[in-house]
């Protein structure tokens, strides 16, 4: 069985220019495979290139990274294995965002919470197969609340708009994924970023400022940061970053992470702010020890 394929990321990292401080962590990143180990999901609506965990640590290096949030994507599917087997292997640096559904077991959840999993992700962007049912996540949100957890919700900008009464429901903290894919070609007065940014005023609310190079129209992607800057001025303390390498279905322009980490001077001016979006604030909601 084969499936539609992506672009691979680009291994060739290059030292930035910005320097991250000590503990700083990747919020948002990936561990696909290797294949041959870990198979990816009938389900999944592509089969990405194997970018398994030792080719994300030499990525981290290059970066001066130390910690990350690893995602689960949609090509694992609920087959949370692969990256419970890299945070396992990270000596307490990484921690972890699940997918799954009714079908998990209490004790399912409790070795997930255990491995270091820290919250549950849900996709409601088209072109990974669309929202999920509505009912089935709310079951599984009530029972994943003992633990602590938080959602993350991916989404597109439409999105944003035709279930912004139903986020308003959730009574659990949540965080968005690469800044709800708003198109900087619509503006920074699009109804979706509006909303948005509403949703960043609750204190139950946090965003990722990673996706640039999706919202972005091209590179340097610089036209999403005035995104990222309203976001870290309505609550820098609830702002994570991260790469999301290896950047699945990148259509066109495949960043190179240095460029991405070299955003966030531009993203957050001082560098106070600069240490809790990368430091401070992923150690306080994932449970990072200094």
């Amino acid at each position: 069985m084969t499936k539609p394929s992506c672009m691979p990321p680009d291994n060739n990292t290059r030292t930035p220019r910005f320097v991250a401080p000590p503990n700083s962590c990747d919020a948002h990143c990936h561990v696909f495979g290797p294949h041959a180990q870990f198979p990816y999901a009938e389900t999944a609506t592509y089969w990405p290139p194997d970018a398994g965990k030792d080719a994300l640590k030499r990525v981290h290096d290059k970066l001066g990274i130390d910690r990350a949030v690893l995602v689960q994507a949609s090509c694992h599917g609920r087959d949370n294995r692969a990256m419970m087997d890299a945070i396992a292997s990270s000596n307490g640096a990484y921690r972890g965002v699940c997918m799954a559904d009714d079908t998990f077991t209490d004790n399912d959840f409790q070795d997930l919470h255990e491995g270091g999993v820290r919250g549950i992700r849900f996709n409601f962007v088209t072109h990974l197969g669309g929202a999920p049912n509505l009912e089935m996540m709310e079951r599984v949100l009530e029972r994943v609340k003992q633990y602590g957890w938080h959602l993350v919700i991916h989404v597109n900008a439409e999105d944003i708009i035709k279930y912004e009464d139903f986020f308003n429901r959730i009574d659990m903290t949540i965080v968005v994924d690469h800044m709800g894919r708003v198109p900087t070609s619509e503006g920074v007065g699009q109804q979706a970023y509006q909303i948005l940014l509403e949703f960043m005023r609750r204190e139950s609310w946090w965003v990722k400022v990673c996706g640039s190079e999706r919202i972005a129209i091209a590179p340097p992607f610089y036209d999403a940061v005035p995104y990222a800057q309203g976001l870290v001025e309505v609550a820098p303390d609830r702002v994570l970053w991260g790469t999301d390498y290896p950047h699945p279905n990148i259509k066109k322009h495949m960043p190179n992470d240095a460029d991405l980490l070299d955003l966030v001077p531009l993203i957050a001016r001082d560098e106070a702010t600069q240490k809790k979006i990368l430091v401070d604030n992923p150690a306080r909601l994932y449970g990072f020890d200094d």
